[in-house]
């Protein structure tokens, strides 16, 4: 456990089907964040590429493909921890893919892969969003640890699942990593509502970054990149546009709020 506050950092961009310009703008945003004193850093969902289905794979990659390898360089460069959001892992000749996200130390090895558990298959305000279409979904509860602090891994949807996330504090995180492209609606409804809900319930901070304004594919973006205290507090918030926003992790009061409130000591259900 370190025993000084971490500064960790939400990164929000916009991402198209044009990967080279998608992993430059982000790695200014990484660069920005760390020179503003972040040491973890986390990139939203599919930052190095968006487009529809149809087209996955033109925006697939190997895990040690251009965009995850530049991830790699900026950690190591920088120094930073990074939570590479997530990006669509090629399978096969790439037209079906994971949505995988990479935990990488500040060394720019890679600590932990995690593979999207829950695919969005849902209707909202007349678009059928149909992710399982071209994307298969992982099975693996995935945490990892760097700068001495456990990351429980998710994404996006799985942000409605709880039993994910408890899973995760069962196996003692600290913080939860939530890279995300929520729907301008769902993100109105619940995306803080949710967010708060699980940094609560686990006693966690919790990173949530999202994608932000209107896709190519005419899908907008809701944003709102935050970070959150275990009490439920938001620290920091990338309210609209790109950029990011950082905050202190106090492991401290994180430890005198889980002394205080024992609610994780006394559970009883399995």
């Amino acid at each position: 456990m370190p025993a000084e506050p971490v500064r960790a950092a939400v990164v929000q961009v916009l991402a198209d089907t044009d990967t080279t310009r998608n992993v430059a703008r982000a790695g200014e945003r990484v660069e920005a964040a760390a020179v503003a004193g972040a040491r973890l850093v986390v990139l939203p969902e599919k930052w190095n590429w968006w487009g529809p289905a149809s087209a996955t794979a033109s925006g697939a990659e190997p895990l040690d493909g251009p965009s995850l390898s530049a991830a790699r360089a900026w950690a190591r460069d920088l120094g930073v921890a990074i939570v590479a959001g997530s990006v669509l892992e090629a399978i096969g000749d790439g037209s079906r893919a994971f949505n995988t996200s990479v935990l990488i130390g500040p060394d720019g090895r890679d600590v932990a892969t995690y593979r999207k558990i829950h695919l969005f298959d849902v209707d909202v305000d007349g678009h059928a969003y149909r992710e399982s279409t071209s994307t298969e979904a992982g099975a693996d509860v995935v945490t990892g640890e760097v700068l001495g602090i456990g990351i429980g891994m998710s994404v996006c949807y799985d942000l409605r699942f709880p039993e994910l996330y408890r899973a995760h504090a069962a196996a003692g995180v600290r913080v939860l990593s939530v890279p995300a492209n929520f729907t301008p609606q769902t993100g109105e409804a619940h995306w803080e509502l949710l967010l708060r809900a699980r940094a609560v319930e686990n006693q966690c901070f919790v990173l949530a970054a999202g994608q932000c304004g209107t896709h190519t594919t005419g899908e907008g973006a809701w944003g709102h990149s935050m970070i959150i205290d275990p009490w439920g507090r938001v620290l920091a918030e990338v309210a609209d546009g790109e950029g990011f926003a950082s905050a202190d992790l106090d492991v401290v009061a994180q430890d005198a709020i889980r002394a205080s409130l024992p609610a994780l000591n006394h559970r009883r259900l399995p």
